[in-house]
């Protein structure tokens, strides 16, 4: 009788906990046949160079490749919940990227890692604080207002500038090139309770972790740091949000009088405002964003025989928009989209004919056909066109995914790209 009484207790206590707490197991496989192809075309770079005989129609590349991720990022991760009481709740998630094409993690390693989020959490009526390595602010609005949530070929523009930007010139980390765009490590965040009547809203702030020591000269480096929050409404058909932030891309230390010959001080400013209507036969969708790469450099020069500590500072500008549509069709959804960027140069030559800006222009369309709740067939193209991709190694790079030499050597220049996608996703 004590064994059975002892049991029940058990079950009991079990059944409390299972109550107050859960944990769920979840993940996406996402498979498709891809396509990519570029091209660049003669551009001299003056005006007596003469084109190559051969080949006469500039040089091309393509591969067709089987991807992961065209339609949803593949992933797998565990998240759970705990009633604290008292209207708080704890919760974790643990979320890794798959190469599932291959069988590896997203890593650069190729091991499986918790790349995409980390995180620990506390919620109640004051909102939910969260510790660990999450999405930023400013990245949300990228991802919500693009009708093809940046995934595959119809990737928006926006989105494929500002990773570019990061892993070009961002501070980097063993993670992934493109911290603090998309994601940040070692970060605070903030989200506003859910009962604000429509308004919502996130603040972040991810820590460089320097070590401050008395005996150096400056401040510590700030490199890595990032500060950004957002802010929107949402209410019926209508969505709207702006978002801000600033990543540290370089810091140096302040120069002291002969110990210090140059510095370097880059930060990246992100500013977006996206917003979506529902009409019911179809949603509208639009984005404008605007990225500053502001980069200081400075050094230590000779004026009359006398060293003189100087800096210059340059600050490019990427303005970009987007224009989009998704439809559903009954079991299906087209997804369509036009997206513009242009880099302007802040600090051209005067003899540049072009001023040395770039421009990217690109569309997209695809379809879904869902079989069920949790299985997806998709189909999605793209093209874009380039003006001036080599004056600037980002637009070069987000048509050519790393910008081969041969298409940017010999007088020759990107001038286009295109690709698409054939796939299969499937959610659990």
């Amino acid at each position: 009788m004590k064994k059975s009484l002892v049991a029940l207790a058990t079950l009991a206590a079990a059944g409390v906990a299972s109550a107050q707490s859960s944990v769920t197991l979840f993940g996406i496989l996402d498979a498709s046949v891809s396509h990519y192809a570029t091209k660049s075309v003669f551009q001299p770079t003056n005006p007596s160079q003469a084109a190559p005989l051969v080949p006469p129609a500039g040089l091309k590349q393509s591969q067709t490749v089987l991807a992961n991720s065209g339609y949803n990022t593949s992933r797998l991760g565990f998240r759970g919940t705990e009633d604290l009481g008292g209207g708080m709740a704890a919760g974790f998630w643990l979320e890794a990227g798959l190469n599932n094409d291959d069988g590896r993690g997203s890593s650069s390693a190729g091991d499986l890692q918790f790349n995409r989020r980390s995180t620990v959490s506390l919620s109640g009526d004051f909102g939910e604080l969260r510790l660990g390595r999450d999405l930023t602010p400013t990245y949300w609005n990228d991802w919500t207002f693009d009708p093809h949530g940046n995934n595959g070929v119809g990737t928006t523009l926006l989105f494929r500038v500002n990773a570019k930007i990061m892993s070009t010139y961002g501070p980097g980390s063993a993670i992934a090139a493109s911290d603090t765009y998309v994601r940040a490590g070692n970060s605070i965040g903030y989200f506003l309770p859910r009962n604000l009547g429509g308004f919502y809203g996130q603040a972040m702030y991810a820590l460089p972790e320097t070590i401050k020591s008395s005996d150096t000269n400056g401040s510590p480096s700030k490199k890595g740091r990032y500060i950004g929050a957002r802010f929107g409404y949402a209410n019926g058909p209508l969505d709207i949000a702006a978002a801000y932030s600033q990543s540290i891309a370089a810091d140096s230390a302040t120069p002291a009088t002969g110990t210090v010959t140059a510095t370097q001080d880059r930060k990246i400013n992100i500013f977006n405002l996206g917003a979506s209507y529902d009409f019911g036969p179809f949603k509208l969708i639009g984005e404008f964003g605007q990225t500053q790469d502001r980069n200081e450099l400075g050094a230590t020069t000779t004026v009359a025989g006398l060293p003189t500590f100087r800096t210059t500072q340059q600050t490019d500008k990427y303005n970009g928009y987007l224009l989009g549509v998704t439809a559903p069709i009954g079991v299906g959804l087209i997804r369509a989209s036009y997206s513009s960027v242009k880099y302007k140069n802040g600090a051209a030559p005067a003899t540049s004919a072009n001023n040395g800006d770039a421009r990217a222009d690109q569309w997209a369309l695809s379809y879904v056909h869902n079989l069920s709740k949790r299985t997806a067939l998709y189909a999605g193209l793209s093209h874009i066109n380039l003006k001036n991709a080599a004056n600037n190694p980002v637009i070069m790079g987000v048509a050519t995914g790393g910008s081969p030499a041969y298409l940017n050597s010999g007088g020759y220049a990107p001038k286009s790209a295109s690709g698409y996608d054939f796939g299969v996703r499937h959610a659990f």
